[in-house]
């Protein structure tokens, strides 16, 4: 069997939690997208790892939101414990709730419904989204489980 690219995950510690971060360190990549499905995500989580390495840095929980931002490209945010060279390094801060979802992929609308209803009812107001994938399909076909985080800045 081949060895994993991508850890098990462990949904637990992710599932309804707030999340408070204040400038935490993330670089900034650019997928293609074609009506919002990934081109070359791949590729791109590749080059960003390999940054990620020779600046002996670590990716923090694996975490690496998705930021749809149109239906022809999506921002990926890679959690790193230090800047990077030659990376686009950003900080996010803010009050984020999350909820994982499993299954394929097609079932991300019905996701974001119950997402909306589920920060409803916390009396939160969602602001931004993200998406985590957090195994490629490779691995989640392995692992016979296809977790997705929604994370969402919420006030």
């Amino acid at each position: 069997m081949k060895e994993e690219c991508c850890p098990k995950f462990n949904p637990k510690p992710w599932d309804g939690k707030i999340l408070k971060w204040k400038n935490k360190k993330f670089i900034k990549g650019r997928v293609l997208t074609l009506f919002y499905m990934p081109l070359n995500f791949g590729g791109v989580i590749t080059k960003m790892n390999k940054k990620v390495e020779n600046a002996k840095a670590n990716v923090l929980d694996w975490l690496c939101l998705s930021d749809h931002t149109s239906m022809w490209n999506m921002d990926l945010f890679l959690a790193v414990d230090k800047e990077i060279p030659d990376a686009e390094n950003v900080k996010i801060s803010g009050k984020f709730l999350t909820k994982v979802y499993e299954g394929p992929y097609q079932d991300t609308g019905k996701w974001t419904e119950d997402f909306k209803k589920y920060a409803n009812g916390k009396n939160m107001d969602i602001k931004k989204w993200y998406m985590w994938y957090t195994t490629c399909p490779g691995c989640a076909k392995k692992y016979g489980k296809n977790y997705v985080v929604i994370i969402a800045e919420v006030g």
